[in-house]
């Protein structure tokens, strides 16, 4: 089999193309046949922001869940994760948009950031009107978890009093970047051939979405979330899931243990023998697939019924319960 070539070795063009065909460590695309595309205005006027809206299958959906897509800032689309959502819309009773965000190099920071905002504040004031249920969830994967938390820290901070005074019933984080500075994880993280996910491909990424910045620059809480005073949020409840075989995995002990101490509701999920992606892999592929969207529906269904406060915990699948808890 021929050896893959690197996103930044052929350019991201011609990498997405790859990715699209499922020539990548990850699987193309499976497109929903019932999905729409519809577009959200921009804060430039003469753009608008792509987007992907998937419905459950019966029945009036419960919320919305703003879906941001991971692929380092500089991969995938809002189609990339139909097959995903298409799952968390039919489980979960919720309409499914996923926000077509500028991407690096062509668009560096802060493009992607300005998107998630537009369209978070777009839903805020329009969402109940246009689809018939409110803003509920943000959340996304990898440099998706990124935006996700740091648009409900724009909406938090927001000196519109409407949104500031919005809060969202959960934010859903899968093996995010929380801190554009490595930790160990990554650092220690040696597999060959890669495993999906380095140090190498993150450090490319980074080069990509944040040019030229300085290691002060990087950990700026508008760049890297784990930085941000949680403290002075009003946080809405967490669920942050990583896999053993992610260089990220760092990021989400690290990012939830700070929700935490912040006085946040927060659960960490974290599955051995998984590898970055993982929750966007068919579910016959690894049998953590089908543990995680199964917790990521007992999460969301929670919080949509407004079930008692979960206990902050940290689990690891397949680990006796109590084995690892932190409350």
């Amino acid at each position: 089999m021929a050896e893959i070539p690197k996103w930044y070795e052929i350019g991201a063009d011609a990498y997405r193309a790859l990715r699209q065909d499922g020539r990548t460590p990850l699987p193309a695309p499976i497109l929903s046949p019932t999905a729409r595309n519809l577009t959200l205005p921009s804060r430039d006027p003469r753009r608008n922001i792509p987007c992907r809206l998937l419905e459950p299958p019966a029945g009036k959906p419960q919320g919305i869940f703003m879906h941001i897509h991971g692929g380092g800032w500089v991969l995938n689309d809002e189609a990339s994760s139909d097959a995903y959502l298409q799952t968390v819309a039919d489980t979960c009773g919720v309409l499914c948009l996923s926000v077509g965000y500028r991407l690096a190099p062509e668009f560096p920071f802060p493009a992607a950031t300005e998107d998630c905002y537009d369209v978070a504040e777009w839903l805020v004031d329009n969402a109940q009107a246009k689809f018939g249920c409110p803003l509920a969830f943000v959340g996304g994967e990898s440099a998706g978890a990124n935006l996700a938390v740091l648009t409900m820290l724009r909406l938090a901070r927001s000196p519109v009093v409407r949104y500031a005074n919005f809060r969202f019933l959960g934010l859903l984080g899968h093996y995010g970047t929380y801190s554009l500075q490595w930790f160990p994880s990554m650092k220690n993280f040696r597999k060959d051939p890669p495993l999906v996910l380095d140090e190498g491909i993150m450090t490319s990424f980074r080069g990509a979405y944040l040019p030229g910045l300085t290691a002060d620059e990087l950990i700026s809480p508008q760049i890297s979330p784990l930085f941000a005073d949680l403290a002075t949020v009003n946080l809405p409840p967490a669920f942050f899931t990583c896999g053993t075989e992610d260089c990220l995995l760092d990021d989400s002990v690290f990012m939830s243990v700070k929700w935490m101490m912040a006085g946040g509701e927060a659960i960490i999920r974290i599955y051995p023998g998984s590898p970055h992606g993982y929750i966007m892999f068919p579910e016959d592929a690894h049998e953590n697939v089908t543990a995680a969207l199964r917790d990521l529906q007992m999460f969301m269904r929670a919080k949509m019924t407004r079930e008692e406060k979960s206990t902050p915990r940290c689990d690891l699948q397949g680990v006796p319960a109590g084995c690892l808890k932190l409350a």
